[in-house]
């Protein structure tokens, strides 16, 4: 392997390189390993927009959570976009602004275990990953609990250790509240027993001794994307559409990978080749709408796999709704159709969320609703801000100032919602070739819409 190669994936120390000055055009920031999914891409999307703002040059270090520490204290890095928790007594580190807040839960098998107070955990098979904020939080706890015991795991994550406590393996571990809302897609019967500690302030690290300017940079750049809605896109993009499907409705789609989608998976990738859409997208949608099933039929006529109108099989030209090949070209044609219609400023993967809600409750429907995204002074070209508004579909007094008149838009919102939860368990279950972690997790807005469809 070159050096150079060598050089880009391993801490610069180890390569003899001198860690650069922040200011002098170069940025070297520690990321979470690939495999821990959404939070690895968040970050690192993060790290990325603060490059931008320093006009430097971002090199990341992906390291487990047990060698970021030394990676700081040792100058290996500027600071580490990792998910700390930031702790009030930390000798060894700096923290950044705060900017996202989770709960730190003891996670148990609801089949095999009732705790109820971490004292319970003597004498179980318990364990949290080597360095990580869950550790931390177990530090703290063990201030008013002595004997309080674990097992360190290294080259872990907390999808592993909470896949071993739903099979029986590890009786308990710790895992925030996002992490857990995704294994139960996975692992229904994963329960919550308690808090830990306090909840993490989660925030970005950096050694004792940082230039006080890289630090204020920080804090610039984190109170910016706070104001002008940049951390809260970020958040619903990487964590807004989990926990919108119950325990029944997980475990059935799981099944459904397993025995119904091998058949129909060459159908899904031909649409996906043809369209360029992911063949999981076209899988997730078909799922949403018929879950696989060729012979499905709404109360209203729709019918198939990917559930088609009569208007719509017409126009893309389909002789028989009920033929499986037939209807998932089409809905896939459709689907790339409205996405060519929409503004091309429009980016992804709002493009797609939009093109979605498009599918279901029609384009003139989704205008109308960006059209109250607009008048309410929001963004109508985000899925974030779009779908604020169009619940409000179904209300005279809204509809009726509107070019399209009445619509289900509630329901548009719970279909994109959905189908991204069922994409991104795809894209976990049957990763690409150069993936190996799905971007989700938790951020919970189903209430609010409850509230709205009332």
């Amino acid at each position: 392997m070159p050096a150079l190669l060598i050089c880009s994936t391993l801490l610069l120390a180890a390569c003899g390189q001198q860690l650069p000055a922040w200011h002098s055009g170069k940025l070297v920031i520690v990321v979470p390993e690939i495999e821990q999914g959404a939070e690895a891409e968040f970050e690192r999307e993060l790290a990325q927009l603060f490059a931008v703002q320093l006009h430097a040059t971002l090199e990341t270090v992906p390291l487990s959570q047990d060698k970021i520490s030394a990676a700081l204290t040792g100058h290996q890095a500027h600071l580490a976009a990792a998910s700390l928790r930031s702790e009030i007594n930390n000798t060894a580190l700096q923290f950044g602004p705060s900017y996202q807040s989770v709960r730190e839960l003891l996670v148990c098998n609801r089949d095999r275990s009732s705790m109820t107070e971490l004292a319970d955990l003597k004498g179980k098979e318990f364990a949290v990953v080597a360095g990580s904020a869950q550790e931390v939080a177990l530090r703290e706890a063990q201030g008013n609990l002595p004997a309080l015991q674990w097992q360190a795991r290294h080259n872990f994550t907390a999808m592993d250790l909470l896949a071993e406590v739903a099979e029986g393996t590890l009786d308990c571990t710790v895992a925030n509240q996002l992490q857990l809302a995704e294994a139960r897609n996975y692992h229904p019967n994963l329960v919550a027993a308690l808090d830990v500690a306090p909840p993490s302030r989660l925030a970005w690290g950096f050694p004792m001794d940082v230039d006080p300017g890289l630090l204020g940079q920080v804090q610039i750049f984190f109170a910016r994307i706070r104001q002008d809605g940049t951390l809260h896109r970020l958040m619903d993009r990487y964590y807004g559409h989990n926990n919108r499907l119950d325990r029944q409705d997980a475990a059935a789609f799981i099944t459904g990978i397993r025995t119904v989608l091998p058949r129909y998976r060459p159908l899904f990738e031909e649409a996906a080749t043809i369209t360029g859409e992911d063949w999981r997208l076209l899988a997730a949608l078909a799922y949403q709408e018929s879950q696989w099933d060729p012979l499905a039929t709404s109360y209203t006529n729709v019918r198939g796999m990917m559930m088609l109108t009569e208007d719509t099989a017409d126009r893309m030209k389909v002789n028989n709704r009920l033929d499986a090949r037939e209807s998932i070209l089409a809905g896939a044609k459709y689907l790339m159709l409205l996405k060519e219609q929409m503004p091309s400023r429009i980016p992804e993967p709002d493009r797609t969320w939009l093109a979605l809600a498009a599918y279901n409750n029609g384009y003139g429907h989704l205008e109308d609703a960006r059209v109250l995204t607009h008048r309410a002074g929001l963004n109508r070209d985000s899925w974030l801000d779009v779908k604020k508004q169009m619940p409000l579909l179904n209300r005279p007094g809204y509809y009726r100032t509107l070019k399209h008149g009445y619509a289900r838009g509630g329901e548009a919102v719970i279909l994109v919602e959905s189908i991204r939860n069922y994409y991104d368990m795809l894209k976990r279950l049957e990763p690409g070739p150069t993936q190996s972690a799905s971007e989700q997790i938790s951020y919970q807005l189903i209430g609010p819409l409850q509230r709205l469809l009332r």
